[in-house]
């Protein structure tokens, strides 16, 4: 995967597999587009980073012109990502605010999807949509949370803050790990994997705090 994304690095071509991934992974949440980001952050990195032994010299590259131009690919790669999360939600949403019945039924089948859309309602009421945050983190959090807003009719001034402000903390926390993964390791397997690591550690501590209101509430 490293080898076939350097080959795309700094094309367009790039940004177009990284955003359909992330737009597709709304309605199939199977899809790695999590790990593609930071393979793609990886990459970038990676070649930012390749030679630098001391101190200096990560300083003289920061500050030259190439280093530039990749801090721009970094940049440009969190926007993307943060774009094409908030599209994927939106068109998520629509969907499901458009065909609310078969929706609602399908997640009334659920306890936890019901559970969840409960909860994502109370909260984008009171103006507290930070679940909305969380839950991009969490593995499939996105799907329900999307599908949930449209399924409820809340309001798009209620949900795409909310979605945008979640994308962008993804997309930033994402292309981090793998700029920094990169930056310091190398363009390497070891590199990625850690970096997935963390990103798969975010998600199951987002988990856990989303179902924490229905623990205590059982309680």
């Amino acid at each position: 995967m490293l080898e076939s994304l350097g080959s795309l690095s700094g094309t367009p071509w790039l940004y177009v597999i990284v955003s359909l991934s992330i737009l597709l992974d709304v309605f199939v949440p199977i899809l790695p587009s999590g790990v593609l980001v930071i393979a793609a952050a990886t990459t970038a990195a990676g070649t930012t980073a390749a030679g630098t032994t001391t101190a200096r010299d990560a300083v003289e590259m920061a500050s030259s012109v190439h280093g530039g131009t990749h801090l721009a690919e970094i940049i440009s790669l969190v926007v993307c990502a943060a774009t094409a999360s908030v599209l994927g939600d939106m068109v998520a949403y629509r969907l499901a605010w458009r065909g609310g019945d078969r929706f609602d039924r399908a997640i009334s089948r659920s306890r936890r999807l019901t559970a969840a859309q409960e909860r994502l309602g109370a909260a984008l009421t009171r103006g507290g949509g930070g679940l909305v945050v969380l839950a991009r983190f969490a593995p499939a959090g996105r799907s329900v949370v999307s599908l949930g807003a449209g399924v409820a009719h809340r309001t798009v001034r209620e949900f795409l803050p909310w979605s945008a402000l979640a994308g962008l903390a993804w997309a930033a926390y994402s292309v981090s790990l793998g700029y920094f993964g990169g930056h310091w390791l190398g363009t390497s397997w070891m590199s990625t994997a850690l970096s997935v690591v963390a990103l798969f550690a975010a998600g199951s501590a987002a988990a856990y705090l989303v179902r924490r209101p229905q623990r205590r509430t059982a309680h």
